[in-house]
């Protein structure tokens, strides 16, 4: 027999990718999922030989370093859970931030959203439930994240506008937006070498990076995109990587964007740009 703290600090051990912190909490979440078991399930003792198939099974997912959110199909945000894919972005801490800020300073009724890069749809379909009478919109290329994004809008009975485009080829065919969001591709391909293989291999890299000699490839198009689709005073608000907050406070002045400034994350890090149009 062996409890539960013993099992979940046994395996944690086997998750050589991860620090022992994040291990233990992978396991538990594992546990959780196929057991039910939780933390206050701590005295609780177990055969370790009669755990179900399905639970050792993903726990050899784990190992490769395959991330939880996809060997679950779920992942949690903003208080909800969204059905992921490899196709999709696993939604992360920092576009929570991203949301809770757009949320608290557009207190407005009825606004008119659109996000770019939509992914799973979290920053879309969130915006929708927390909003009040919020118009939404999600763009994406890709038609399979837009699938996921479409599952997702209907399982939390969110009512969102999905648009298949590609940006950097094709104008928004949406006018007078309020807000314009987005989290585009921002990771140079250079700094692939210092990603985990738990991103690198099971993440699309088609929503991760961008050519090392254009780095604010997205970035540019989006701010020339929203001077035709944005209201007068509209905004836009930028996910952006953390060195790169100065760059993309430049390029949105010199676009003629006004009020623009750079906000950290609960890190301390350049993580979100706004702006005015």
């Amino acid at each position: 027999m062996i409890n539960y703290s013993t099992l979940v600090k046994k395996w944690a051990g086997q998750l050589s990718l991860y620090e022992q912190a994040e291990a233990q909490a992978l396991i538990e979440w594992l546990l959780e999922h196929h057991l039910g078991l939780r933390r206050v399930d701590m005295m609780r003792f177990l055969e370790e030989k009669d755990l179900p198939k399905a639970l050792r099974d993903d726990f050899e997912r784990l190992k490769t370093g395959e991330p939880i959110q996809q060997i679950l199909g779920r992942a949690p945000f903003y208080g909800r859970e969204f059905q992921v894919s490899r196709d999709t972005l696993i939604p992360r801490n920092e576009t929570e931030e991203l949301v809770h800020l757009i949320i608290k300073e557009n207190p407005k009724p009825g606004l008119k959203i659109l996000d770019i890069g939509t992914g799973t749809g979290c920053i879309p379909i969130t915006l929708f439930l927390e909003m009040n009478e919020a118009e939404v919109y999600g763009l994406d290329v890709s038609a399979s994240a837009l699938a996921i994004a479409q599952k997702n809008g209907k399982a939390l009975k969110a009512k969102v506008n999905w648009i298949q485009l590609d940006i950097l080829k094709e104008e928004i065919p949406i006018q007078d937006l309020d807000i314009l969001v987005s989290n585009p591709p921002y990771i140079p391909e250079k700094g692939k070498a210092k990603m985990h293989s738990n991103v690198l291999d099971f993440e699309p890299e088609l929503a991760l990076f961008v050519p090392d000699e254009d780095p604010l490839l997205f970035y540019r198009r989006i701010a020339e995109l929203g001077k035709k689709a944005l209201k007068p005073k509209g905004k836009l608000y930028f996910e952006i990587h953390e060195d790169y907050g100065k760059e993309v406070q430049d390029l949105l002045l010199q676009k003629g964007y006004t009020e623009v400034k750079v906000i950290q994350d609960l890190n301390g890090k350049d993580r979100m740009v706004f702006g005015q149009f």
